[in-house]
């Protein structure tokens, strides 16, 4: 396996890892917009319907198959990249250089393993309940109850302090990471960056800030 195989094997990652990024964040808006139903007061309709849409459209379940094939393998990616990148330099320098290299981007390997760690939470806290691996008390008409599974969660004030740390750090992970996607595939050009870190900052903090709402309000106000 020659050197050239490998520095393209690298950039195929990347420019993989720069996708299901991008993919992963247009899922992120169209679930904010299902969780904010969890805000109207009409004691969850909503959201137990469109819970009830997400479990039972077989679109949507074979679009569930896509997307957690994306989160392994941005996962995956992610992790393989960082590997390669520490095994390429085993001896770090006495003497750190100075580079332009955004402070945020050397942590993305950790803020990527605790955005992980929520995801587990999150799915043993919901999807896992909605496949029967995790028992559950609140079911309606043989279906769990998620409003009520979210507003018992979200009322426990450790619960929803670590679930409103968990999204900073992902607005973190997202900032730094919506810029480096598009760098990665070659969209990169003093006319438009300014736009394309403008746009990425403020999803990073809109976006996480949209969850956060959520367990402040049956913290705080419910």
């Amino acid at each position: 396996m020659n050197s050239s195989f490998l520095q393209f094997s690298s950039i195929t990652k990347k420019i993989w890892m720069a996708f299901l990024g991008l993919f992963l964040m247009i899922f992120l808006v169209v679930h904010l917009g299902i969780n904010l139903c969890l805000l109207r007061d009409d004691g969850g309709v909503w959201f137990n319907a469109a819970a009830h849409f997400m479990g039972t459209n077989y679109i949507v379940k074979v679009f569930e198959i896509v997307l957690f094939g994306g989160f392994i393998i941005h996962i995956l990616l992610g992790i393989i990249l960082q590997v390669q990148n520490w095994m390429a330099r085993p001896v770090r320098y006495l003497v750190s250089n100075k580079t332009d290299t955004p402070f945020l981007s050397k942590y993305m390997i950790y803020t990527g393993g605790i955005v992980l760690i929520f995801l587990i939470i999150h799915f043993m806290n919901f999807y896992f309940i909605k496949l029967g691996w995790v028992s559950n008390p609140n079911f309606i008409e043989g279906e769990p109850n998620f409003y009520i599974i979210a507003q018992e969660l979200f009322a426990q004030p450790v619960y929803s302090m670590l679930y409103v740390i968990l999204f900073i750090v992902l607005g973190f992970h997202l900032n730094q990471a919506f810029q480096a996607a598009w760098q990665t595939l070659g969209i990169n050009h003093p006319q438009y960056n300014s736009c394309i870190q403008w746009f990425g900052t403020v999803y990073a903090i809109v976006v996480p800030l949209g969850f956060i709402i959520i367990p402040i309000y049956f913290l705080l106000i419910r």
